[in-house]
């Protein structure tokens, strides 16, 4: 199915939940993983969309693209999710235009980020185009503008202190697990997955707790054997799961699994276990939260974290702002004239077939060869370009060029 839509920005939308109105357990009803996402990329022709990007993670879920209507969008998304469009539409903040171009500069800032300035988000948002981009769904448009948001996320992590310090929610996990132990080398811990999140919390752990006493379980065992050889961990397989639940201490969970992979009935008798679910969907059964002698925290507790660092991170979101703004101006610069081709492109053709007429290049003979001409017109071109910039008059350019052209010298 071809689609014909004009790349207008009045046609730009982004509709996403977050945690700002939601909790883990609600967002986790509209997480897409990987094969979701392929599948959302198959019958999304049958809703008329062609130019969308999906970023799925434990703190939002949000559709980026190209639509008549906000509602294809999220039909098409919700076409996948445990939770239903009309309860999607009911929680979701949907933006068009300029005002969504603007939010996915500040989610890949960091500044939209549960905690501020987490840089985790922008390789999410690599990763969720990449995989769009493979299957022929980024256009021109969004591929120049997530380049920009990559670009002004770096300038912004080089050029300020957004990023400071460290502090993402793997790193709050190790936080809260040195404010309720005094010595953990002494502790088994148990980490469940090893994605990014799980990787990233996983070197966390080994870096700022300095235990190696860690036992991995993936899903796919090749990624914790790799992982394991890599920090000198040990792994074990998920067939074997619930013992080595029984013999951890602390255990961790950072999966994409749809249904919790973590269950009550693994704790029964096992004593007291300090349980850190980064999973969204929640990888641990809710039963096991209240259960004697467990703790059991997910990471919208783990956000509330404060500290020093996200103190001095809020200082510098002015100057992130700031290079937004910048990169942000340019970014429609491109896109005014990237929308003014058709018409400069009219103009210049036009100037042409006047230079290229016998009388004219008789009135002229001698004043302007054809050299000077063609400069002559790129001046012309140049100049209308710069005012269709400001002023949104094709028309009146059109004539404009014209008449400046013929009297010129």
């Amino acid at each position: 199915m071809e689609i014909n839509r004009p790349l207008n920005i009045s046609n730009f939308f982004i509709a996403g939940i977050n945690y700002k109105k939601t909790d883990a357990g609600t967002r986790g009803q509209f997480a897409v993983n990987n094969e979701q996402y392929e599948d959302i990329f198959h019958i999304a022709p049958s809703f008329g969309l062609d130019s969308f990007f999906i970023v799925s993670t434990c703190n939002r879920t949000e559709i980026y693209g190209f639509a008549d209507q906000p509602e294809q969008l999220i039909n098409l998304l919700c076409t996948q999710t445990l939770g239903t469009a009309e309860d999607f539409k009911n929680l979701a903040y949907i933006k068009n235009g300029e005002k969504a171009v603007e939010h996915l500069f500040n989610v890949g800032a960091g500044l939209d980020s549960q905690i501020l300035g987490d840089y985790e988000i922008i390789g999410q948002i690599k990763q969720s185009v990449k995989f769009a981009r493979e299957r022929g769904f980024i256009n021109c448009f969004l591929d120049r503008l997530v380049n920009c948001v990559l670009q002004t996320s770096k300038t912004i992590k080089n050029d300020t202190a957004l990023s400071g310090g460290t502090v993402s929610v793997s790193f709050a996990a190790v936080q809260y697990i040195k404010s309720h132990f005094e010595d953990v080398r002494d502790k088994k811990i148990l980490l469940i997955g090893t994605g990014k999140i799980g990787r990233n919390t996983c070197k966390n752990l080994v870096d700022y707790l300095g235990t190696t006493n860690i036992t991995l379980v993936n899903r796919s065992e090749e990624k914790a054997v790799h992982l394991a050889a890599e920090l000198n961990l040990k792994y074990d397989a998920i067939d074997n799961l619930e013992a080595c639940i029984a013999g951890a201490d602390i255990i961790l969970t950072a999966t994409n699994a749809v249904e919790p992979t973590v269950i009550s009935a693994y704790f029964k008798d096992k004593g007291e276990k300090l349980i850190i679910d980064l999973s969204v969907p929640n990888n641990v059964e809710s039963s096991v939260k209240g259960m004697p002698g467990i703790t059991l925290v997910n990471v919208d507790e783990l956000a509330k974290l404060k500290d020093e660092t996200l103190q001095k991170r809020e200082a510098e979101a002015p100057k992130a702002m700031a290079i937004i703004a910048e990169q942000m101006a340019e970014f429609m610069d491109w896109h005014q004239m990237r929308k003014n081709a058709p018409a400069l492109k009219a103009i210049k053709n036009k100037l042409n077939q006047i230079s290229a007429d016998q009388q004219f290049a008789i009135k002229t003979s001698g004043v302007c060869p054809l050299v000077k001409i063609e400069v002559k017109i790129q001046r012309v071109i140049n100049s209308i370009a710069a005012k269709m910039r400001s002023h949104n008059r094709q028309g009146c350019h059109y004539i404009e060029a014209i008449n400046e052209f013929m009297n010129a010298g």
